[in-house]
């Protein structure tokens, strides 16, 4: 039973760093989806799916999530980046 909760705590612990280190997207409950400033270029044959998320009451932040083609991952694109340009044009969301 220590064992287990002892590793149970481990994961709790270093799974949100892990995902901070690779721009990844969390869902979460009235919060922003995007734990960091994400990735600054995502090659485009990767992408499966282009989600932008407008600054809304529950993020004050525009927030680009792309779900890349193996379906299970999903980053956060930089929203500052330079290749965000090409992604709204991609969406049809010009800034």
């Amino acid at each position: 039973y220590c064992a287990e909760a002892a590793v149970v705590i481990v994961a709790c612990v270093h799974f949100p760093l892990i995902l901070l280190s690779l721009g990844m997207a969390i869902v979460s409950n009235g919060r922003c989806l995007c734990i960091d400033d994400g990735v600054n270029f995502i090659k485009p044959a990767n992408i499966e799916k282009i989600e932008v998320h407008s600054p809304s009451f529950s993020c004050q932040k525009m927030e680009i999530i792309v779900t890349m083609k193996n379906g299970e991952e999903r980053k956060c694109l930089n929203p500052e980046s330079k290749f965000k340009k090409y992604i709204l044009r991609l969406t049809g969301r010009e800034s």
